[in-house]
């Protein structure tokens, strides 16, 4: 089966078309800089080197169409679609095959995810009514965190508000952490009961999975909570905005921006959301740059503490995402602060420069510790797979 898997984000649209019997990449590509005045279509066909032309596109429905129609030139046969949608709300616990009712669900959780989720169904929208005979799956991020016990996701205001805004912890990156898990179980077998997975990019989040279901994730409501992130602060006190709204002056959309867009990693550095700009700086005595770097660490390792909590202990952790793959740096230091687990890290292995799923744990240590690149178009396209045909 050829599998087109699409990632609509808020201003942009990647995707990749599958072959699932060989788990072969026929085509990929990215559309950028959606309802801008100029826009950016990159495409590669198969092994070929990627393609980059300018282009408009002013909705989401524009930039799937110039996919389809791209795929369609080449002569690339489609047979069925899959979709990452950021929220799912309080609806899904599995991902589900497109239909009417299922649209209609996915545009009434948007509010809870705005810059996604009406993208993401103006895509769908768009395949169903251009191509009725392809299947339509969507991939719910917070699907795979519904399993999570009351005392893990539920807030503690007061019911009439919770029951009537559907307000509790949903979590992000459900697919990358059922990817890590899986994939943690298929090299480590039974002895992997217990999975600390650390999704550490631009965007960050952990999950505590135990024999294969979420007990805790550090994400929320929104993707704000948790870990400091690039450009977002993570947790913090709650009447911060408040206290900036009433004292600052600043507006609603104001403290938005600053705390999705203008924090972590950004904000404590001065330099840059991206660690790498950050490394240079800690390499050249810049001590903003340092401070960003032990924050970052610290708060993942105190956050991950509460997800071992939640298990009652961890056997394994997995390392994915951009930094979690490529900053070994980043990896030794929130280890250190597990010495007290018996985590220990083979340093060799840590900072070798190998790729692909490995193993950078010493062989005394307590705890097994991977770097596991993760892969959600797999997962979305074995979504398909499974409940389409």
């Amino acid at each position: 089966m050829n599998i087109l898997v699409v990632n609509a984000g808020s201003s942009s649209l990647k995707y990749q078309l599958m072959d699932t019997e060989n788990n072969t990449v026929l085509a990929k590509g990215n559309c950028e800089r959606i309802t801008l005045e100029t826009g950016i279509f990159g495409h590669a066909i198969g092994d070929e080197e990627k393609i980059t032309e300018d282009a408009v596109f002013p909705d989401h429905k524009s930039a799937i169409r110039a996919v389809l129609e791209h795929l369609r030139s080449h002569q690339v046969a489609i047979d069925g679609i899959g979709h990452r949608i950021v929220q799912g709300g309080w609806y899904f616990e599995d991902s589900a095959l497109v239909d009417d009712e299922v649209y209609a669900k996915i545009l009434e959780v948007a509010p809870l995810a705005p810059l996604h989720n009406y993208g993401e169904a103006d895509v769908i929208d768009y395949c169903r009514n251009s191509y009725p005979d392809l299947p339509n799956v969507a991939v719910f991020d917070t699907s795979f965190h519904m399993s999570m016990p009351p005392v893990a996701y539920t807030y503690a205001l007061p019911k009439d508000v919770v029951d009537t805004y559907h307000v509790r912890k949903y979590g992000a990156h459900g697919t990358s952490h059922r990817y890590e898990w899986k994939r943690a179980h298929e090299l480590l077998g039974d002895a992997c009961h217990k999975l600390l997975s650390c999704h550490l990019g631009n965007g960050a989040s952990l999950c505590a999975i135990e024999d294969g279901v979420c007990r805790d994730t550090t994400m929320g409501l929104t993707p704000l909570d948790g870990l400091m992130m690039g450009t977002r602060c993570g947790s913090i006190d709650p009447a911060t905005v408040c206290y900036l709204q009433r004292e600052g002056g600043y507006s609603y959309d104001e403290v938005d921006a600053m705390m999705n867009k203008q924090s972590g990693l950004l904000a404590v550095s001065g330099v840059s959301s991206d660690a790498r700009d950050v490394r240079a700086g800690i390499e050249a005595g810049d001590k903003n740059c340092q401070l960003a770097f032990d924050v970052y660490a610290y708060k993942a390792a105190a956050q991950a503490s509460a997800m071992i909590c939640s298990m009652h202990g961890v056997d394994t952790i997995t390392f994915t995402a951009g930094l979690g793959e490529n900053d070994a740096n980043l990896r030794e230091a929130i280890c250190e602060h597990f010495a007290w687990l018996g985590v220990k890290l083979d340093s060799d292995k840590n900072f070798a420069s190998s790729r692909g799923d490995r193993v950078i744990s010493a062989d005394d240590s307590a705890v097994k510790v991977l770097v596991i690149p993760t892969d959600e178009e797999f997962m979305i396209a074995q979504d398909v797979l499974r409940l389409a045909f």
